[in-house]
């Protein structure tokens, strides 16, 4: 049991350095944001069928549930192009610097949802939290219009979280994934047909591209997110969530040794995601620690005999 807990901590750290690798990637391609999302949802919809028909699930869904995951799908979209353009404007280090701030979003968005109170730690985390993006924008303002399509990107893709997250509670992950990566193709889809921008040169990439797409949909998609669920298994959600929290270290250290002076920044802007990243830190021990006085406070002494 001991070596089983041990694998899947190993293998969440490889899941988190993908997702990190993942902004590298969409800095080493030469397609624009658009592209590179209609081809990653829709090479990932297939890599997440045949996974679906080989363990030999359903396809099957309600018309309600079906409905939903098309919004789920469109806002998966539009974070993803919104992510890959801030990247492509600005740089990785700053995108995944302003996408820190992704839990404390949802520590103030889940409260809409869920019917629960804001939390005093919470808001002051929060608040040094846009100290340390302050800092990040008071030295980098070359790079402002990145910054605001990265936190409008974290913006939709923390509401597409909170609603996924009400969604997997009762449906298989693969599958409701599956119909939301189709809706995204869908919707860009449209939107190309509207403006014309399918053509031959669309589908006409170097090689290079393609391989990096193939590697940005079969190993950073599909197998990122179907062994995400996998190692949920053995890992409490507290230690999920805490080590998902080193993606943008992963993601600027990467960046910084494979895209070379692009990613060289002020050493105020380190200070700044340092704060940020310290704060994102502490904000899941502390929900920790509370969450585990909750459990003991509700356990009776008997019990405890």
């Amino acid at each position: 049991m001991q070596s089983d807990s041990l694998k899947s901590y190993v293998t969440l750290h490889f899941i988190v350095f993908i997702w990190g690798f993942t902004a590298v990637l969409g800095a080493l391609l030469s397609i624009e944001s658009g592209a590179i999302v209609w081809y990653r949802m829709l090479m990932a919809s297939a890599f997440l069928g045949l996974y679906i028909i080989y363990k030999k699930k359903s396809f099957k869904i309600s018309l309600g549930l079906f409905l939903k995951l098309v919004l789920v799908g469109l806002l998966i979209a539009i974070h993803w192009i919104l992510f890959f353009h801030a990247i492509q404007i600005s740089n990785v280090s700053i995108t995944l610097s302003i996408f820190s701030l992704g839990a404390f979003l949802a520590s103030l968005m889940e409260p809409l949802f869920y019917g629960r109170k804001i939390i005093g730690y919470e808001v002051f985390f929060g608040l040094v939290t846009i100290l340390g993006l302050g800092l990040i924008m008071n030295v980098e303002v070359n790079y402002l219009e990145g910054m605001l399509y990265a936190f409008i990107s974290i913006v939709v893709g923390v509401l597409f979280t909170v609603f996924n997250g009400k969604l997997i509670q009762n449906e298989d992950a693969a599958v409701i994934t599956f119909y939301e990566f189709l809706a995204g193709v869908f919707f860009i889809s449209l939107y190309y047909l509207a403006q014309q921008k399918f053509s031959i040169a669309f589908f006409t990439m170097s090689a290079t591209d393609w391989s990096l797409l193939l590697v940005l949909s079969s190993i950073c998609t599909a197998y990122a997110f179907t062994a995400s669920v996998k190692v949920m298994e053995q890992l409490s959600p507290y230690t999920v969530m805490l080590t998902t929290n080193l993606e943008p270290v992963y993601g600027i250290l990467l960046a910084y040794f494979i895209l070379g002076d692009k990613e060289k920044m002020s050493f105020s802007f380190y200070m700044g995601a340092l704060l940020i990243f310290i704060m994102v830190v502490m904000n899941g021990i502390y929900k920790h620690r509370k969450t585990r006085k909750n459990k003991l406070e509700s356990v009776s002494p008997n019990t405890l005999s």
